[in-house]
């Protein structure tokens, strides 16, 4: 099953068909006993209910860990010696050969995270946006990222560069919604003075993020084409997002940061809810992005609380590792028997819609 479905992605990534058509094929082959040569039927057969639906599908080998491995070497040797406008051209030549040519799928990764760092840096150059008012720079600044990374999907079709694409076309979005509040309250320093005006603007924005990866993901519910691997990666960004953005909006009268570790003690237990919730729903959708992305807020709290006792530096460092790791280890080991209890627990027009348990 996962040698076929293997095939499948390699055709659909080569435009022989389309990734719907794959995520069709799959089941009626599989169900006619079609199977790869070393591969019985049975198996296929007994593999088309569920495998993990959140195996990552850009590591295939250590050959694409090695020539990964090689990009990122010769980028940054480049971007040492080299001009800042030579980087995307090594960019575009290594995307030929790699990604549209070789189909490999880990440096497809690797130079669409390039591209986003070289956009960074090149958008940081010609414009100033870390200004308090929120101005013209600040959405010029943004708007070089969806433009430069759509094209990059257009012509490669990476699903992180789709991704990317998305959440700085919403930063665009946000950052125009926040002018457009400035503008009407005349008032530059607008939301310096109004923190939680900031922070719902800013939720809103996350849960777009998270409604547009749910699109994905709901659409391919057994993960078995791109829309899935593009929902990865947004729910990757998205997690983090709806973090600070919801314990911002809940604690913005001590400030709004998250991480400001003198008023962290009195914002604990808004994080640890937000990172409760978040994980709850990680396990509703079968995302661990969204555990994963709590794990450091989390660990900032555990480590704050800890902190306002007698102990010593090195006790509460290491009891806030213990702590967090043992929430790992918990969550990592017993995953699928708590995800069937959580979708026993929901309807099951809704559950029906989620990946299997």
């Amino acid at each position: 099953m996962t040698e076929l479905r293997s095939i499948l992605d390699e055709a659909a990534r080569q435009g022989l068909i389309s990734p719907e058509a794959g995520g069709r094929l799959l089941p009626f082959l599989a169900e006619r006993g079609v199977a790869v040569a070393g591969v019985p039927p049975a198996a296929a057969a007994e593999g088309q209910a569920w495998s993990d639906t959140e195996t990552p599908r850009f590591v295939r080998g250590f050959h694409d860990v090695l020539i990964t491995i090689g990009v990122i070497v010769a980028l940054v040797g480049l971007w040492g010696l080299a001009p800042l406008y030579a980087v995307p051209v090594a960019i575009i030549v290594l995307s030929e050969i790699l990604v549209r040519r070789q189909r490999l799928a880990l440096p497809a990764v690797s130079l669409a995270i390039a591209l986003f760092c070289w956009i960074f840096f090149l958008m940081s150059r010609v414009f100033t946006p870390w200004t308090s008012e929120i101005g013209a720079d600040l959405t010029q600044f943004v708007a070089g990222f969806p433009i430069i990374l759509g094209v990059y999907y257009a012509r490669y079709r990476v699903p992180l560069s789709l991704a990317l694409t998305i959440m700085s076309t919403l930063a665009l979005v946000l950052t125009l919604l926040l002018r457009l509040v400035q503008w009407l309250s005349g008032n530059p320093a607008f939301f310096v003075d109004h923190l939680g005006v900031l922070a719902a603007v800013a939720f809103v924005c996350a849960l777009g993020l998270f409604a547009t990866a749910l699109y994905f993901d709901l659409g391919d519910r057994l993960r078995r084409t791109t829309r899935s691997d593009i929902a990865f990666w947004l729910h990757l960004g998205a997690a983090p997002a709806l973090l600070y953005s919801t314990v911002s909006l809940l604690s913005f009268g001590e400030g709004g940061r998250i991480f400001d570790l003198a008023n962290m003690s009195a914002r604990t237990p808004v994080v640890v809810a937000t990172v409760a919730a978040l994980m709850l729903i990680g396990l509703v959708i079968d995302r661990r992005a969204f555990v994963t992305s709590g794990l450091l807020s989390l660990g900032v709290a555990i480590f704050s609380v800890v902190r306002k006792g007698n102990a010593t530096v090195d006790t509460y460092i290491f009891t806030t590792l213990i702590v967090v790791g043992a929430i790992v280890l918990i969550i990592g080991t017993g995953w699928m028997p708590l995800r069937r209890l959580v979708l026993r627990a929901l309807p099951s027009a809704i559950a029906n819609r989620l990946p299997p348990g």
